[in-house]
């Protein structure tokens, strides 16, 4: 069941795995995906290894606070972004307030580890672990292939079986770029 909470002046949607006594680790997803890219079996597994799992919504996304009028980024534009990750790190201390836990273990996906990555660096003693899969710690690291910027920036599937379509092509575009 999904839950809200107020965060840093925003509601930010998510859900909860586990025991609140064991050990708290929020999970943070990557550009545009929702908190349920987590897979709740792997949330569950986590869970029966003694985590209390926190999975959300970034600002922006699924059911936490949009912001219609900052329009959609274009990254390429060189304009101001109408918020930084420090901003998303922010949100996430402010779950975590919200959830009463005065530190936690981060992990984070894609653009979710660099949130993760600004979380540590802006609140230290809030970090317990930080574990960040698919990401980078700075740009100056190496711009994504355009292969990979064309499907992080394709529009949204109008359906479920075109959303299957787009993910089994982002997996060949992934094994790809492994065999390369």
């Amino acid at each position: 069941m999904t839950l809200m909470a107020d965060a840093n002046g925003i509601e930010i949607a998510y859900d909860k795995f586990g025991a609140p006594q064991d050990r708290p680790l929020l999970l943070i997803m990557g550009l545009g995906s929702q908190l349920v890219h987590w897979d709740d079996e792997f949330c569950e597994l986590l869970a029966r290894r003694g985590h209390h799992v926190v999975r959300f919504d970034n600002r922006d996304v699924g059911l936490s606070t949009h912001f219609p009028e900052a329009g959609v980024p274009d990254l390429n534009s060189g304009t101001a972004a109408p918020y930084l990750l420090s901003d998303m790190a922010a949100d996430a201390a402010g779950l975590m307030d919200a959830l009463g836990w005065p530190a936690a273990h981060v992990l984070g996906v894609s653009m979710g580890g660099m949130i993760a990555q600004a979380l540590a660096i802006a609140h230290p003693d809030r970090v317990l672990t930080l574990t960040s899969i698919m990401s980078t710690p700075s740009p100056e690291a190496g711009p994504p292939t355009p292969e990979a910027m064309a499907a992080l920036f394709s529009p949204p599937a109008p359906d479920r079986q075109t959303a299957i379509e787009w993910a089994r092509g982002v997996g060949t575009l992934a094994e790809r770029g492994r065999n390369s």
